[in-house]
Protein backbone atom coordinates (compact mmCIF):
# COMPACT_ATOMS: atom_id res chain seq x y z
CA UNK A 1 0.00 0.00 0.00
CA UNK A 2 2.79 2.41 0.95
CA UNK A 3 4.74 1.72 -2.27
CA UNK A 4 1.67 2.07 -4.49
CA UNK A 5 0.78 5.37 -2.86
CA UNK A 6 4.31 6.66 -3.27
CA UNK A 7 4.48 5.64 -6.96
CA UNK A 8 1.13 7.33 -7.57
CA UNK A 9 2.43 10.53 -5.96
CA UNK A 10 5.49 10.41 -8.23
CA UNK A 11 3.17 10.38 -11.25
CA UNK A 12 1.23 13.30 -9.77
CA UNK A 13 4.51 15.20 -9.39
CA UNK A 14 5.40 14.49 -13.02
CA UNK A 15 1.96 15.61 -14.22
CA UNK A 16 2.35 18.96 -12.46
CA UNK A 17 5.89 19.31 -13.80
CA UNK A 18 4.44 19.09 -17.32
CA UNK A 19 1.71 21.67 -16.63
CA UNK A 20 2.56 25.15 -17.96
CA UNK A 21 1.75 27.17 -14.84
CA UNK A 22 3.96 30.18 -14.23
CA UNK A 23 4.49 30.77 -10.52
CA UNK A 24 6.84 33.75 -10.71
CA UNK A 25 8.95 35.47 -13.41
CA UNK A 26 12.10 34.59 -11.46
CA UNK A 27 11.76 30.95 -12.48
CA UNK A 28 12.78 32.07 -15.96
CA UNK A 29 14.66 35.33 -15.59
CA UNK A 30 17.01 34.20 -12.80
CA UNK A 31 18.07 31.03 -14.57
CA UNK A 32 17.00 29.45 -17.87
CA UNK A 33 16.68 32.68 -19.86
CA UNK A 34 20.19 33.79 -18.90
CA UNK A 35 21.87 30.50 -19.81
CA UNK A 36 19.75 30.00 -22.95
CA UNK A 37 21.14 33.28 -24.23
CA UNK A 38 24.67 31.94 -23.73
CA UNK A 39 24.22 28.52 -25.31
CA UNK A 40 21.68 29.14 -28.05
CA UNK A 41 21.10 32.02 -30.42
CA UNK A 42 17.87 33.05 -28.70
CA UNK A 43 17.70 36.79 -28.01
CA UNK A 44 16.95 37.12 -24.29
CA UNK A 45 16.09 39.77 -21.75
CA UNK A 46 18.40 40.17 -18.78
CA UNK A 47 16.79 41.67 -15.72
CA UNK A 48 18.36 44.40 -13.59
CA UNK A 49 20.01 41.81 -11.32
CA UNK A 50 22.36 40.95 -14.18
CA UNK A 51 22.74 44.39 -15.77
CA UNK A 52 23.42 46.63 -12.76
CA UNK A 53 26.93 47.96 -12.12
CA UNK A 54 27.13 45.63 -9.13
CA UNK A 55 25.37 42.42 -10.29
CA UNK A 56 23.81 40.38 -7.52
CA UNK A 57 23.17 37.08 -9.32
CA UNK A 58 25.87 34.49 -9.87
CA UNK A 59 25.97 32.40 -13.05
CA UNK A 60 28.15 29.78 -11.35
CA UNK A 61 25.24 27.62 -10.06
CA UNK A 62 23.29 28.13 -13.29
CA UNK A 63 25.79 26.28 -15.47
CA UNK A 64 25.66 22.84 -13.80
CA UNK A 65 21.90 23.03 -13.19
CA UNK A 66 20.70 24.45 -16.54
CA UNK A 67 23.75 24.83 -18.76
CA UNK A 68 24.87 21.20 -18.82
CA UNK A 69 21.39 19.86 -19.71
CA UNK A 70 21.08 22.47 -22.46
CA UNK A 71 24.49 21.54 -23.86
CA UNK A 72 23.57 17.84 -23.74
CA UNK A 73 20.25 18.53 -25.44
CA UNK A 74 21.96 20.51 -28.21
CA UNK A 75 24.51 17.71 -28.71
CA UNK A 76 21.72 15.13 -29.01
CA UNK A 77 19.75 17.41 -31.34
CA UNK A 78 22.70 17.90 -33.72
CA UNK A 79 23.76 14.27 -33.41
CA UNK A 80 20.36 13.12 -34.67
CA UNK A 81 20.74 15.14 -37.85
CA UNK A 82 18.44 18.07 -37.00
CA UNK A 83 19.17 21.41 -38.64
CA UNK A 84 18.99 24.77 -36.89
CA UNK A 85 18.50 25.55 -33.22
CA UNK A 86 16.40 23.52 -30.82
CA UNK A 87 12.89 25.00 -30.38
CA UNK A 88 12.92 26.88 -27.04
CA UNK A 89 9.76 25.14 -25.87
CA UNK A 90 11.64 21.81 -26.13
CA UNK A 91 14.33 23.25 -23.85
CA UNK A 92 11.63 24.53 -21.49
CA UNK A 93 10.02 21.10 -21.08
CA UNK A 94 13.41 19.42 -20.79
CA UNK A 95 14.23 21.63 -17.82
CA UNK A 96 10.88 20.88 -16.22
CA UNK A 97 11.52 17.15 -16.54
CA UNK A 98 15.02 17.70 -15.15
CA UNK A 99 13.62 19.51 -12.10
CA UNK A 100 11.17 16.65 -11.59
CA UNK A 101 13.99 14.10 -11.72
CA UNK A 102 16.33 15.87 -9.32
CA UNK A 103 13.43 16.57 -6.96
CA UNK A 104 12.32 12.94 -7.06
CA UNK A 105 15.84 11.55 -6.70
CA UNK A 106 17.73 13.99 -4.50
CA UNK A 107 14.99 15.33 -2.24
CA UNK A 108 13.39 11.97 -1.47
CA UNK A 109 16.81 10.34 -1.09
CA UNK A 110 17.84 13.00 1.43
CA UNK A 111 14.70 12.37 3.47
CA UNK A 112 15.48 8.64 3.47
CA UNK A 113 18.94 9.32 4.90
CA UNK A 114 17.94 11.99 7.40
CA UNK A 115 15.05 10.10 9.02
CA UNK A 116 16.35 7.10 10.94
CA UNK A 117 13.13 5.39 12.03
CA UNK A 118 11.64 3.29 9.22
CA UNK A 119 8.05 4.00 10.26
CA UNK A 120 8.66 7.72 10.62
CA UNK A 121 10.64 7.69 7.36
CA UNK A 122 7.70 6.33 5.40
CA UNK A 123 5.37 8.96 6.81
CA UNK A 124 7.90 11.73 6.12
CA UNK A 125 8.44 10.63 2.52
CA UNK A 126 4.70 10.44 1.88
CA UNK A 127 4.09 13.86 3.42
CA UNK A 128 6.79 15.44 1.29
CA UNK A 129 5.66 13.60 -1.84
CA UNK A 130 2.01 14.61 -1.30
CA UNK A 131 2.73 18.30 -0.67
CA UNK A 132 1.66 20.72 -3.40
CA UNK A 133 4.94 22.56 -2.79
CA UNK A 134 6.78 19.47 -4.04
CA UNK A 135 4.42 19.15 -7.02
CA UNK A 136 4.74 22.76 -8.11
CA UNK A 137 7.60 24.88 -6.73
CA UNK A 138 10.10 22.02 -6.67
CA UNK A 139 9.42 21.11 -10.30
CA UNK A 140 9.94 24.71 -11.48
CA UNK A 141 13.29 26.31 -12.20
CA UNK A 142 13.59 28.42 -9.05
CA UNK A 143 16.85 29.12 -7.27
CA UNK A 144 14.80 28.42 -4.13
CA UNK A 145 14.06 24.90 -5.41
CA UNK A 146 17.79 24.28 -5.89
CA UNK A 147 18.44 25.75 -2.44
CA UNK A 148 16.01 23.20 -0.98
CA UNK A 149 18.09 20.33 -2.35
CA UNK A 150 21.40 21.91 -1.30
CA UNK A 151 20.20 22.45 2.29
CA UNK A 152 18.90 18.88 2.55
CA UNK A 153 22.13 17.38 1.26
CA UNK A 154 24.31 19.56 3.46
CA UNK A 155 22.40 18.11 6.41
CA UNK A 156 23.02 14.61 5.02
CA UNK A 157 26.74 15.35 4.66
CA UNK A 158 26.94 16.74 8.18
CA UNK A 159 25.36 13.54 9.52
CA UNK A 160 27.78 11.44 7.47
CA UNK A 161 30.80 13.38 8.67
CA UNK A 162 29.89 13.05 12.33
CA UNK A 163 28.99 9.36 12.06
CA UNK A 164 31.78 8.20 9.73
CA UNK A 165 35.35 7.03 10.34
CA UNK A 166 38.04 9.61 9.63
CA UNK A 167 38.83 8.39 6.08
CA UNK A 168 35.17 8.53 5.02
CA UNK A 169 34.68 11.88 6.74
CA UNK A 170 37.46 13.40 4.62
CA UNK A 171 35.51 12.64 1.45
CA UNK A 172 32.24 13.92 2.94
CA UNK A 173 34.00 17.06 4.20
CA UNK A 174 35.38 17.74 0.73
CA UNK A 175 31.94 17.41 -0.84
CA UNK A 176 30.42 19.58 1.90
CA UNK A 177 32.91 22.36 1.15
CA UNK A 178 31.98 22.30 -2.53
CA UNK A 179 28.22 22.06 -1.99
CA UNK A 180 28.18 24.78 0.69
CA UNK A 181 29.93 27.29 -1.59
CA UNK A 182 27.56 26.33 -4.39
CA UNK A 183 24.68 27.06 -2.02
CA UNK A 184 26.02 30.50 -1.10
CA UNK A 185 26.46 31.53 -4.73
CA UNK A 186 22.99 30.18 -5.51
CA UNK A 187 21.27 32.15 -2.71
CA UNK A 188 22.84 34.19 0.07
CA UNK A 189 20.08 33.02 2.45
CA UNK A 190 21.49 29.50 2.34
CA UNK A 191 23.79 29.72 5.42
CA UNK A 192 20.77 30.60 7.59
CA UNK A 193 19.66 26.98 7.43
CA UNK A 194 23.02 25.61 8.62
CA UNK A 195 23.55 27.82 11.68
CA UNK A 196 22.43 25.20 14.20
CA UNK A 197 23.37 22.00 12.28
CA UNK A 198 26.84 23.44 11.69
CA UNK A 199 27.46 23.49 15.44
CA UNK A 200 27.56 19.69 15.39
CA UNK A 201 30.72 19.86 13.30
CA UNK A 202 32.72 21.97 15.76
CA UNK A 203 33.73 19.20 18.22
CA UNK A 204 34.30 16.78 15.34
CA UNK A 205 36.64 19.17 13.50
CA UNK A 206 38.43 19.85 16.78
CA UNK A 207 39.25 16.16 16.98
CA UNK A 208 39.82 15.76 13.21
CA UNK A 209 41.57 18.86 11.86
CA UNK A 210 42.36 17.07 8.57
CA UNK A 211 38.65 16.96 7.69
CA UNK A 212 38.36 20.68 8.45
CA UNK A 213 41.39 21.43 6.30
CA UNK A 214 40.12 19.55 3.24
CA UNK A 215 36.67 21.16 3.59
CA UNK A 216 38.22 24.64 3.66
CA UNK A 217 40.51 23.88 0.71
CA UNK A 218 37.60 22.48 -1.33
CA UNK A 219 35.49 25.51 -0.44
CA UNK A 220 38.22 27.99 -1.38
CA UNK A 221 38.84 26.25 -4.71
CA UNK A 222 35.11 26.26 -5.52
CA UNK A 223 34.91 29.94 -4.54
CA UNK A 224 37.77 30.77 -6.90
CA UNK A 225 36.05 28.95 -9.76
CA UNK A 226 32.74 30.71 -9.03
CA UNK A 227 34.37 34.16 -8.93
CA UNK A 228 36.23 33.45 -12.17
CA UNK A 229 33.03 32.41 -13.95
CA UNK A 230 31.12 35.46 -12.69
CA UNK A 231 33.95 37.82 -13.58
CA UNK A 232 34.19 36.35 -17.09
CA UNK A 233 30.42 36.62 -17.54
CA UNK A 234 30.10 40.24 -16.40
CA UNK A 235 33.31 41.61 -17.91
CA UNK A 236 32.71 42.91 -21.47
CA UNK A 237 36.16 41.82 -22.65
CA UNK A 238 38.26 38.69 -22.27
CA UNK A 239 39.46 38.57 -18.70
CA UNK A 240 43.04 38.35 -17.55
CA UNK A 241 44.64 37.43 -14.25
CA UNK A 242 44.71 41.11 -13.33
CA UNK A 243 40.91 41.30 -13.75
CA UNK A 244 40.48 38.38 -11.35
CA UNK A 245 42.84 39.92 -8.80
CA UNK A 246 42.02 43.62 -9.12
CA UNK A 247 38.41 43.64 -10.39
CA UNK A 248 36.69 40.40 -9.35
CA UNK A 249 32.90 40.28 -9.49
CA UNK A 250 31.72 39.15 -6.05
CA UNK A 251 28.01 38.52 -6.58
CA UNK A 252 27.23 37.18 -3.05
CA UNK A 253 28.79 40.29 -1.50
CA UNK A 254 26.87 42.54 -3.92
CA UNK A 255 23.69 40.67 -3.02
CA UNK A 256 24.22 41.18 0.69
CA UNK A 257 24.95 44.88 0.27
CA UNK A 258 21.82 45.29 -1.83
CA UNK A 259 19.52 43.46 0.60
CA UNK A 260 20.65 45.20 3.77
CA UNK A 261 19.42 48.50 2.33
CA UNK A 262 15.77 49.16 3.36
CA UNK A 263 15.29 51.50 0.39
CA UNK A 264 16.24 48.69 -2.01
CA UNK A 265 13.91 46.21 -0.33
CA UNK A 266 11.10 48.76 -0.42
CA UNK A 267 11.12 48.54 -4.21
CA UNK A 268 10.10 44.88 -3.95
CA UNK A 269 7.62 45.24 -1.08
CA UNK A 270 8.08 45.41 2.68
CA UNK A 271 6.46 42.96 5.06
CA UNK A 272 6.15 42.73 8.85
CA UNK A 273 8.57 40.46 10.69
CA UNK A 274 5.82 37.87 11.29
CA UNK A 275 4.92 37.48 7.58
CA UNK A 276 6.84 34.23 7.21
CA UNK A 277 5.62 32.74 10.48
CA UNK A 278 1.93 33.64 10.39
CA UNK A 279 1.18 33.90 6.66
CA UNK A 280 3.74 32.19 4.43
CA UNK A 281 4.33 29.00 6.42
CA UNK A 282 0.60 28.19 6.84
CA UNK A 283 0.16 28.90 3.14
CA UNK A 284 2.85 26.34 2.29
CA UNK A 285 2.18 23.74 5.00
CA UNK A 286 -1.59 23.93 5.44
CA UNK A 287 -2.83 21.44 8.09
CA UNK A 288 0.76 20.31 8.76
CA UNK A 289 1.45 23.71 10.33
CA UNK A 290 -0.80 22.73 13.26
CA UNK A 291 1.25 19.61 13.92
CA UNK A 292 4.42 21.67 14.26
CA UNK A 293 2.99 23.30 17.37
CA UNK A 294 1.13 20.31 18.79
CA UNK A 295 3.26 17.26 17.87
CA UNK A 296 6.75 18.25 16.70
CA UNK A 297 9.46 15.63 16.32
CA UNK A 298 12.65 17.20 17.64
CA UNK A 299 15.46 16.70 15.16
CA UNK A 300 18.34 18.43 13.43
CA UNK A 301 16.00 18.99 10.48
CA UNK A 302 13.57 20.92 12.65
CA UNK A 303 16.33 23.08 14.14
CA UNK A 304 17.65 23.81 10.65
CA UNK A 305 14.21 24.94 9.48
CA UNK A 306 13.64 27.07 12.59
CA UNK A 307 16.98 28.84 12.20
CA UNK A 308 16.18 29.52 8.55
CA UNK A 309 12.77 31.02 9.34
CA UNK A 310 14.27 33.11 12.14
CA UNK A 311 17.01 34.64 9.98
CA UNK A 312 14.77 35.20 6.97
CA UNK A 313 12.23 36.96 9.18
CA UNK A 314 14.82 39.63 9.94
CA UNK A 315 14.68 40.83 6.34
CA UNK A 316 11.66 42.97 5.54
CA UNK A 317 10.98 41.52 2.08
CA UNK A 318 9.41 38.10 2.64
CA UNK A 319 7.97 35.91 -0.12
CA UNK A 320 6.57 32.46 0.50
CA UNK A 321 9.01 30.77 -1.89
CA UNK A 322 11.94 31.93 0.27
CA UNK A 323 10.83 29.26 2.75
CA UNK A 324 10.93 26.35 0.31
CA UNK A 325 13.99 24.73 1.98
CA UNK A 326 12.04 24.48 5.24
CA UNK A 327 9.10 22.51 3.81
CA UNK A 328 10.66 19.01 3.57
CA UNK A 329 12.45 19.67 6.87
CA UNK A 330 9.22 20.60 8.67
CA UNK A 331 7.17 17.82 7.04
CA UNK A 332 9.74 15.24 8.13
CA UNK A 333 9.66 16.62 11.69
CA UNK A 334 5.97 16.25 12.53
CA UNK A 335 4.07 13.39 14.10
CA UNK A 336 0.61 12.46 12.90
CA UNK A 337 -2.33 12.44 15.35
CA UNK A 338 -2.59 9.17 17.27
CA UNK A 339 -6.36 9.04 17.61
CA UNK A 340 -7.95 7.40 14.56
CA UNK A 341 -10.83 9.86 14.38
CA UNK A 342 -8.52 12.88 14.54
CA UNK A 343 -6.10 11.25 12.09
CA UNK A 344 -8.86 10.69 9.51
CA UNK A 345 -9.98 14.31 9.76
CA UNK A 346 -6.40 15.57 9.42
CA UNK A 347 -5.63 13.32 6.42
CA UNK A 348 -8.81 14.50 4.68
CA UNK A 349 -7.89 18.13 5.33
CA UNK A 350 -4.34 17.49 4.06
CA UNK A 351 -5.58 15.92 0.82
CA UNK A 352 -8.12 18.67 0.13
CA UNK A 353 -5.61 21.42 0.92
CA UNK A 354 -2.98 20.07 -1.46
CA UNK A 355 -5.43 19.27 -4.24
CA UNK A 356 -6.84 22.80 -4.12
CA UNK A 357 -3.50 24.58 -3.94
CA UNK A 358 -1.86 22.12 -6.32
CA UNK A 359 -4.52 22.78 -8.97
CA UNK A 360 -4.45 26.51 -8.32
CA UNK A 361 -0.66 26.96 -8.37
CA UNK A 362 0.31 24.05 -10.60
CA UNK A 363 -2.28 24.43 -13.38
CA UNK A 364 -4.09 27.77 -13.35
CA UNK A 365 -1.67 30.30 -11.87
CA UNK A 366 -0.66 32.46 -14.87
CA UNK A 367 -1.01 29.22 -16.82
CA UNK A 368 -1.55 30.83 -20.20
CA UNK A 369 1.70 32.78 -20.43
CA UNK A 370 3.92 30.00 -21.78
CA UNK A 371 1.34 28.73 -24.33
CA UNK A 372 0.70 32.36 -25.38
CA UNK A 373 4.38 32.92 -26.10
CA UNK A 374 4.48 29.75 -28.18
CA UNK A 375 1.48 31.04 -30.16
CA UNK A 376 3.08 34.47 -30.65
CA UNK A 377 6.27 32.85 -31.93
CA UNK A 378 4.24 31.43 -34.83
CA UNK A 379 2.52 34.67 -35.91
CA UNK A 380 4.36 35.87 -39.04
CA UNK A 381 2.91 39.40 -38.88
CA UNK A 382 3.58 40.05 -35.15
CA UNK A 383 5.84 43.07 -34.62
CA UNK A 384 4.32 44.61 -31.45
CA UNK A 385 2.94 42.87 -28.36
CA UNK A 386 1.63 44.44 -25.17
CA UNK A 387 1.10 42.21 -22.12
CA UNK A 388 -1.40 43.66 -19.64
CA UNK A 389 -2.21 42.38 -16.16
CA UNK A 390 0.04 39.32 -16.45
CA UNK A 391 3.49 38.37 -15.28
CA UNK A 392 6.44 39.36 -17.45
CA UNK A 393 6.61 36.82 -20.30
CA UNK A 394 9.85 34.92 -21.02
CA UNK A 395 10.90 36.21 -24.43
CA UNK A 396 13.39 33.41 -25.05
CA UNK A 397 10.38 31.18 -25.82
CA UNK A 398 9.68 33.28 -28.93
CA UNK A 399 12.14 31.13 -30.90
CA UNK A 400 13.97 34.04 -32.49
CA UNK A 401 10.75 35.90 -33.25
CA UNK A 402 11.81 38.52 -30.71
CA UNK A 403 14.29 39.85 -33.25
CA UNK A 404 11.33 41.50 -34.97
CA UNK A 405 8.69 41.34 -32.21
CA UNK A 406 8.87 44.09 -29.60
CA UNK A 407 7.36 42.79 -26.34
CA UNK A 408 6.22 45.23 -23.66
CA UNK A 409 5.11 44.29 -20.15
CA UNK A 410 2.64 46.88 -18.76
CA UNK A 411 1.14 44.81 -15.95
CA UNK A 412 -0.06 47.66 -13.72
CA UNK A 413 -0.85 50.26 -16.38
CA UNK A 414 -4.22 52.02 -16.05
CA UNK A 415 -6.83 51.25 -18.66
CA UNK A 416 -6.94 54.75 -20.14
CA UNK A 417 -3.17 54.78 -20.57
CA UNK A 418 -3.30 51.30 -22.10
CA UNK A 419 -5.66 52.54 -24.81
CA UNK A 420 -3.32 55.42 -25.56
CA UNK A 421 -0.41 53.00 -25.98
CA UNK A 422 -2.48 50.71 -28.20
CA UNK A 423 -3.51 53.68 -30.32
CA UNK A 424 0.16 54.41 -30.98
CA UNK A 425 1.07 50.91 -32.17
CA UNK A 426 -2.18 49.72 -33.78
CA UNK A 427 -1.90 49.09 -37.51
CA UNK A 428 -4.48 50.39 -39.95
CA UNK A 429 -7.53 48.24 -40.54
CA UNK A 430 -7.63 46.67 -43.99
CA UNK A 431 -9.97 44.28 -45.83
CA UNK A 432 -7.44 41.54 -45.05
CA UNK A 433 -7.99 42.15 -41.33
CA UNK A 434 -11.69 41.41 -41.78
CA UNK A 435 -11.19 38.14 -43.67
CA UNK A 436 -10.39 34.89 -41.91
CA UNK A 437 -6.61 34.50 -41.39
CA UNK A 438 -5.77 36.91 -44.21
CA UNK A 439 -4.25 39.32 -41.73
CA UNK A 440 -1.30 36.93 -41.29
CA UNK A 441 -0.05 38.05 -44.70
CA UNK A 442 0.40 41.60 -43.44
CA UNK A 443 3.93 42.88 -42.76
CA UNK A 444 3.13 44.36 -39.35
CA UNK A 445 0.71 43.39 -36.63
CA UNK A 446 0.04 44.62 -33.09
CA UNK A 447 -1.29 42.33 -30.38
CA UNK A 448 -2.70 42.71 -26.89
CA UNK A 449 -2.36 39.82 -24.44
CA UNK A 450 -4.56 40.15 -21.35
CA UNK A 451 -6.64 37.98 -18.98
CA UNK A 452 -10.34 37.61 -19.70
CA UNK A 453 -10.99 38.83 -16.15
CA UNK A 454 -9.85 42.32 -17.20
CA UNK A 455 -13.41 43.60 -17.42
CA UNK A 456 -12.25 47.14 -18.14
CA UNK A 457 -11.77 46.10 -21.79
CA UNK A 458 -15.34 44.86 -22.24
CA UNK A 459 -16.87 48.07 -23.70
CA UNK A 460 -14.14 48.30 -26.36
CA UNK A 461 -13.93 44.70 -27.59
CA UNK A 462 -17.17 44.60 -29.67
CA UNK A 463 -16.33 47.81 -31.60
CA UNK A 464 -17.07 47.36 -35.32
CA UNK A 465 -17.45 51.02 -36.20
CA UNK A 466 -15.17 53.33 -38.09
CA UNK A 467 -13.81 55.12 -35.03
CA UNK A 468 -11.55 53.85 -32.29
CA UNK A 469 -9.58 50.66 -31.81
CA UNK A 470 -10.71 47.30 -33.09
CA UNK A 471 -9.96 44.06 -31.28
CA UNK A 472 -9.95 40.72 -33.08
CA UNK A 473 -9.58 37.74 -30.75
CA UNK A 474 -7.16 35.26 -32.32
CA UNK A 475 -6.31 32.94 -29.42
CA UNK A 476 -7.68 31.91 -26.02
CA UNK A 477 -6.40 29.67 -23.23
CA UNK A 478 -8.87 28.77 -20.51
CA UNK A 479 -6.57 27.42 -17.77
CA UNK A 480 -5.29 30.81 -16.61
CA UNK A 481 -5.95 32.67 -13.36
CA UNK A 482 -4.64 36.13 -12.61
CA UNK A 483 -4.51 36.33 -8.81
CA UNK A 484 -2.76 39.71 -9.01
CA UNK A 485 -6.00 41.24 -10.32
CA UNK A 486 -7.91 40.84 -7.07
CA UNK A 487 -9.62 44.08 -6.03
CA UNK A 488 -11.77 43.31 -2.99
CA UNK A 489 -11.89 46.94 -1.83
CA UNK A 490 -13.30 48.20 -5.14
CA UNK A 491 -15.54 45.33 -6.28
CA UNK A 492 -16.22 43.40 -3.09
CA UNK A 493 -15.25 39.81 -2.30
CA UNK A 494 -17.97 37.97 -4.24
CA UNK A 495 -17.84 40.13 -7.37
CA UNK A 496 -14.04 39.95 -7.45
CA UNK A 497 -13.99 36.14 -7.17
CA UNK A 498 -16.77 35.83 -9.74
CA UNK A 499 -14.77 37.95 -12.16
CA UNK A 500 -11.34 36.40 -11.63
CA UNK A 501 -12.46 32.77 -11.32
CA UNK A 502 -15.65 32.83 -13.38
CA UNK A 503 -13.90 34.64 -16.24
CA UNK A 504 -10.64 32.74 -16.01
CA UNK A 505 -8.51 32.53 -19.11
CA UNK A 506 -5.99 34.44 -21.19
CA UNK A 507 -6.73 35.88 -24.64
CA UNK A 508 -4.78 37.47 -27.47
CA UNK A 509 -6.32 40.18 -29.62
CA UNK A 510 -4.95 41.63 -32.83
CA UNK A 511 -5.43 45.38 -32.51
CA UNK A 512 -6.16 47.64 -35.50
CA UNK A 513 -7.65 51.08 -36.08
CA UNK A 514 -9.32 53.00 -38.87
CA UNK A 515 -7.02 55.23 -40.88
CA UNK A 516 -8.89 57.76 -43.07
CA UNK A 517 -5.95 58.21 -45.41
CA UNK A 518 -5.56 54.40 -45.77
CA UNK A 519 -1.80 54.61 -45.27
CA UNK A 520 -0.08 51.86 -43.26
Amino acid sequence: MWRRTYLFLILVRLWFALSPSYLHPDENFQGPEVIAGQIFSYPVRRTWEFTTDHPIRSVFPLWPVYGLPMLLLRWLWIGNGHDGEIPPIAVFWTLRVLMFIISFVLEDWAIHELVQSQRHRRIAVLLVASSYVTWTYQTHTFSNSIETLVVAWCLVLIERIVASPQRSSVLASTVLGIVAVFGVFNRITFPAFLLIPGLRLLPFFWRNPLSLAVMVIAGLFTTAVAIALDTAFYTPHSISWSDLVLHPVLTPLNNIMYNISPSNLAQHGLHPWYQHLLVNLPQLLGPAALLLFTQPHLSLRLYSAISGVFVLSIFQHQEARFLLPTIPLFLSSVQLPKKDSVLRIWVAAWIVFNLVFGTLMGVYHQGGIVPAQVFMSKQPDATQAIWWKTYMPPIWLLNGKNEVLHTRDVMSLKGETLLEELEKIATCDTPADRRNMEYLKEKNGSYLIAPLSAGWLDPYLPNKGLEGLRFREVWRYQQHLNLDDLDFAEDGVWNTLARVIGRRGLAIWRVTKSCPDKRR
